[in-house]
């Protein structure tokens, strides 16, 4: 955590921005403690991860849409992955397209998978904005508001290093479980 609030405060917004594209949840977490030390301005780190999120997401529905093979070939892997995300579309509906800002691991399914169908771009264009501006308040103002509890958090994992491979690990073994039993077929 620490690296990245080191490497924010370098790069900065052009950071921020790249990073958000594909999701941006450390990133824009970072900027808001960032902002809360005094190192980046608060309002600029999320109107520049509110578009790029935004921007990010529209970039894979118009591959899915338009680059339909292409994207294919690169999801041959992760079949049962996108099939969970149509049946999340389905169950959820449009509340899909905010609830995955959200949800580290389907933030890149359900745009594919959205791109996939004839779902109305205009539709998906509205909620994808109005999406990103929730996410990119929530975790900006959110991580500005806890950044005193944030970085006390860095700092102690900057004391005790091995905490930080241990939760990584907890997080990751969780979501790959997760999909796993999302993704198994059902006989």
């Amino acid at each position: 955590m620490e690296d990245t609030f080191s490497n924010l405060a370098t790069y900065g917004y052009i950071g921020l921005f790249l990073y958000s594209l594909g999701g941006g949840f450390v990133a824009i977490i970072a900027a808001g403690v960032l902002s809360f030390i005094g190192k980046m301005d608060l309002t600029t780190s999320i109107l520049i991860a509110f578009v790029a999120n935004a921007l990010g997401d529209f970039l894979l529905f118009y591959m899915a849409r338009y680059q339909k093979s292409m994207m294919m070939n690169g999801l041959k892997k992760h079949r049962r992955k996108l099939a969970l995300a149509h049946i999340m579309m389905r169950k959820n509906g449009s509340w899909i397209i905010l609830i995955q800002k959200f949800v580290y691991g389907i933030k890149t399914l359900i745009p594919i998978a959205i791109g996939l169908t004839k779902y109305d771009f205009k539709k998906f264009a509205i909620l994808n904005v109005l999406s990103a501006g929730v996410w990119a308040l929530v975790f900006g103002l959110g991580s500005y508001y806890s950044g005193s509890f944030l970085m006390n958090i860095a700092e102690t994992i900057s004391q005790k290093p091995w905490i930080a491979p241990i939760v990584l690990v907890v997080l990751g073994g969780a979501l790959w479980l997760y999909m796993t039993h999302a993704t198994k077929r059902k006989n």
